[in-house]
């Protein structure tokens, strides 16, 4: 008998838990902050845009009559 493939006592299997999100949405260190980089950008822009659409004064609102 070959002492390589016989065992004298039986070993206990133990399952891992299972990861918190599914594999494909792991992201690396360097994923995220290259990701967290362009949302903030985008973000930037939306308010500059915002900025540049918003009236520069009460005359320019519709509605609103200028001050005598």
């Amino acid at each position: 008998m070959d002492d390589t493939t016989s065992t004298t006592a039986p070993e206990q299997l133990a399952l891992l838990a299972p990861p918190p999100l599914p594999l494909q949405f792991l992201l690396d260190q360097r994923t995220r902050q290259r990701g967290m980089a362009h949302v903030a950008a985008i973000k930037a822009q939306l308010a500059e845009r915002a900025l540049a659409q918003q009236p520069r004064d009460e005359a320019t609102v519709p509605g609103r009559r200028k001050a005598a």
